[in-house]
Parts: C-alpha cells; sequence; structure tokens
C-alpha cells in the first residue's frame, strides 16, 4: 500500500470526524451506521478515524443513511483542518 501524503492524511481525517459528527448528531451509532450500509463497525471506525480512504461509493452510501448529500458531506472539510 503506497504511503498517503500529510495533506491527505488531514484531509481523510477531516472527513472522518464530520461522518461522526453528522451520524451523532442524527442519534445514530456506528453499529447503527453500518446496518444501514451493510458494513461492519469495525470498518465504520476506521472511517471515521481517518484511517482508510473510502470510495466514492461508499461515501454515497453513507451520505443516503444519514439523509445527506455529498456536496453537504464535503462542504464541511476545511482544506486547513
Amino acid at each position: 500500500m503506497a504511503k498517503i501524503s500529510k495533506e491527505d492524511d488531514v484531509f481523510l481525517k477531516a472527513l472522518g470526524k464530520r461522518i461522526r459528527d453528522i451520524r451523532k448528531e442524527k442519534g445514530l451509532t456506528q453499529v447503527d451506521l453500518g446496518d444501514l450500509i451493510d458494513m461492519e463497525k469495525p470498518n465504520i471506525n476506521r472511517i471515521e478515524k481517518g484511517g482508510t480512504n473510502p470510495t466514492v461509493l461508499t461515501l454515497k452510501k453513507i451520505c443516503a443513511a444519514l439523509g445527506i448529500t455529498l456536496d453537504h458531506l464535503l462542504s464541511g472539510i476545511h482544506k486547513n483542518e
């Protein structure tokens, strides 16, 4: 596996935090979200910690489960986070 840049690592962590924050706002646990998108809790945890680079299809499923658009998800991520 190729190493990711520091900038990409920062982005993935900010993306994960955004997903976690929205999930919590919706009153969902990681297990709840996993059930909605057919994904195990450890995988949700890795995404939320920025430890993996989710595919665009995974992000689409997460957004659908959270009732948001991909634009909304990404709009909350700032370049300098």
